[in-house]
């Protein structure tokens, strides 16, 4: 697929989550008003989050597929990290708001009405939200988009809130069990706020340049060991930045070839890790095998990993 073709898939993606974001809203909205459920009103406020987190996202996106300039010579990849990291605050602040309210209602209980209105709301969201994300799971595995990942990631939680509200309001409906409305909106409450740390924690990872999985470096060094005429490698560092992977190691070569002979050798281990890894952006550095000098690999041997 070509850089245009994902641009516009993330693009497309981010924006069907905004305008289901506004949608759900307003739906949400008219559901809260009728019933009075904090389980509903805690979706309400999670949809909100995703309307905010869906407009962060569509303008991380934008930033984030602009061409490389003399001022960002490694692109605007890190637009999506920055995007995730302040969706992730501001569901921690909507997570904790809902927390606050539920404790305040086991205090002072507040009745719950017109529950059917509340149900056909909730399930017209679920089969809405189930919709989105499949189609924005597939430019995700298609692109690699943080952003639209931590989307997809949010209104999956959106299925499992509907689904948990859905029941509780049947509960209260049925059994008149009102303390139950209370419980789901403190349960979803906690899990908002613990997806909003694990996509903060992956954020951040990639703002300070965090390496790839353990299993993409083992693949890198299948692929530079597996080149004909390289004696070694070493320095290998990785990091990503939005959708886009920087590779740079040193190659260790025979030093008694000609430099275009050295160079065509790391022309084709470039090709290879490109055929595996199509937004890779790789550099390589030329070494006489065996050569004595400071290596990155050394320094850290011994070091603690943070």
């Amino acid at each position: 697929m070509s850089n245009l073709s994902e641009n516009k898939l993330k693009t497309y993606a981010a924006g069907a989550g905004l305008f289901v974001s506004v949608f759900l809203c307003l739906l949400k909205a008219g559901a809260a008003f009728f019933t009075g459920s904090l389980s509903v009103i805690s979706s309400l406020i999670d949809s909100l989050t995703d309307m905010f987190s869906s407009g962060i996202s569509l303008i991380a996106v934008h930033y984030s597929n602009l061409p490389f300039s003399d001022k960002h010579r490694y692109g605007y990849g890190k637009a999506e990290s920055l995007s995730a990291l302040l969706q992730a605050a501001f569901i921690v602040g909507s997570g904790s708001f809902i927390l606050y309210d539920g404790i305040n209602r086991f205090i002072n209980p507040v009745e719950i009405r017109q529950t059917n209105a509340g149900i056909a709301v909730m399930i017209a969201s679920l089969v809405i939200t189930l919709a989105l994300i499949t189609f924005q799971k597939y430019v995700a595995k298609k692109t690699k988009s943080l952003a639209i990942e931590a989307e997809s990631a949010h209104f999956t939680v959106d299925v499992l809130t509907n689904f948990s509200i859905i029941l509780s309001l049947l509960a209260v409906k049925y059994f008149g069990w009102w303390w139950i409305d209370i419980v789901t909106a403190a349960g979803i409450s906690v899990y908002l706020i613990w997806n909003a740390v694990i996509l903060a924690y992956e954020a951040v990872s990639q703002i300070t340049d965090k390496e790839v999985d353990e299993n993409i470096k083992k693949h890198l060094t299948e692929i530079i060991s597996s080149t004909p005429e390289v004696k070694g490698f070493h320095d290998l560092r990785t990091r990503v930045s939005g959708a886009r992977m920087f590779i740079e190691l040193h190659l260790e070569i025979d030093g008694n070839k000609t430099l275009f002979a050295a160079h065509q050798i790391s022309d084709d281990v470039e090709q290879k890790i490109s055929n595996a890894y199509q937004n890779a952006f790789i550099i390589i550095h030329q070494d006489p095998f065996g050569i004595k000098e400071n290596r990155l690999d050394d320094e850290l041997k011994g070091h603690c990993e943070i």
